[in-house]
């Protein structure tokens, strides 16, 4: 019974050596990547962007204070805190349930509150937010 688990065990390590990602390329920004890649103010944020396995259509508070987003498709440490210019844009129109909207919307939203999708296709996505 041992053999399998050691093998098992040897190959996670080398898929993970070969595979895995890097420190700095898979945690937000930390104090010490501050340091080497401070805060660019000029950059453009780009959406949607990966960061972490995952891709977001927004800025993230990821161990830091305030929002920030990536000014590369793929997260590669040059970053910038979000003004309200930086925020991703709804999507219109876009998609939802049977109906195609061209504005905020309050349906499907359980508090009343606007709302719209960040990708032209929510019933796909579902990824959103709420309307200012």
């Amino acid at each position: 019974m041992a053999q399998p688990l050691d093998f098992l065990l040897v190959s996670i390590c080398l898929f993970h050596s070969l595979f895995g990602f890097q420190v700095e390329d898979y945690y937000a920004p930390t104090i010490e990547s501050l340091i080497r890649n401070p805060e660019t103010e000029d950059g453009v944020c780009v959406f949607p962007f990966l960061y972490r396995s995952e891709i977001f259509y927004d800025c993230v508070n990821f161990n830091l204070k305030h929002k920030w987003c990536s000014l590369n498709k793929t997260f590669q440490g040059y970053w910038k805190y979000c003004a309200l210019s930086d925020y991703a844009p709804c999507a219109f129109p876009f998609w939802y349930r049977h109906m195609i909207y061209w504005d905020c919307t309050e349906d499907g939203e359980m508090f009343g509150k606007k709302w719209c999708s960040l990708t032209p296709n929510y019933n796909k996505d579902q990824v959103w937010k709420y309307c200012i």
